[in-house]
């Protein structure tokens, strides 16, 4: 079965994880069958850089509770009398996260064109944030084009536009950011609804070449299909994060029609 929603599904941002890295594959492959023949799509993969505080804060499954017990157990504070506060000690154990993304390269020249990143929500705050826009700058000096999409709603994505301020009317629950060398001040940004299918994003190659065109939708359909998770995800369950007020009733009426279709 296919998913309920028209677009991205918001309930697949809880299995980022597999979500992301499902997508950048497709998407590498979809650019491949498209490229000039000089041109082609990899990916690529880095351990993300989080800050104690984010390995909890939210959507990464690389985080498990485990039990320590007896003389296994680390020494820990004790309760007055010399005894264990408790017989059980739970300890997270935070593993690192990697990351996929992919480059597209001149195979002539061996020159990195352009980089797309499927953003995380370790790319949206504390030290992933820092680490995510270095490099974004780093290879839009370079004269490599840079593309994020952003269909995860955790994380600050107004701290990931800085130094550009998105004016109201353009604000989107998800958005795709485009950014060119010859342009180092520009943004062209793509805001991408909730309530519509996702679009067809224009993926810039070298100069004076006609972009590539990358159909979103069709690479979700598959991540959704392929990841089973329509055998899995319970969409009576809130959402974490939840939507906004008029977002959530649009959810709310789509998921009950589909319940009774």
């Amino acid at each position: 079965m296919p998913s309920p929603f028209p677009g991205m599904d918001p309930y697949l941002e809880a299995h980022w994880p597999d979500v992301h890295g499902k997508l950048v594959t497709y998407a590498a492959d979809a650019l491949n069958s498209q490229l000039p023949e000089d041109l082609i799509a990899r990916t690529e993969e880095r351990v993300a850089v989080e800050s104690d505080a984010d390995i909890f804060a939210g959507l990464s499954p690389d985080v498990r509770v485990i039990e320590a017990v007896g003389a296994t157990a680390p020494q820990g504070p004790e309760a007055e009398g010399g005894g264990r506060l408790a017989p059980y000690r739970l300890v997270a154990v935070a593993e690192p996260l990697t990351e996929r993304f992919i480059e597209i390269i001149d195979s002539a020249g061996d020159r990195l064109v352009t980089v797309i990143e499927f953003v995380s929500p370790a790319n949206k705050r504390g030290k992933g944030l820092k680490s995510f826009v270095k490099k974004r700058t780093a290879l839009l000096s370079g004269g490599v084009s840079f593309v994020e999409l952003d269909l995860v709603r955790a994380g600050s994505w107004r701290a990931l536009m800085r130094p550009h301020h998105c004016p109201p009317r353009l604000v989107s629950l998800y958005r795709a950011a485009i950014r060119v060398p010859a342009e180092p001040l520009a943004v062209y940004l793509q805001p991408i609804s909730l309530r519509e299918p996702l679009p067809i994003l224009k993926i810039p190659l070298r100069d004076g070449e006609e972009p590539a065109q990358l159909a979103l939708q069709p690479l979700l359909e598959k991540a959704y299909q392929n990841g089973k998770y329509a055998r899995t995800i319970d969409y009576s369950r809130p959402l974490d994060p939840p939507l906004q007020e008029d977002d959530t009733l649009w959810a709310r009426s789509l998921l009950k029609s589909g319940r009774n279709a």
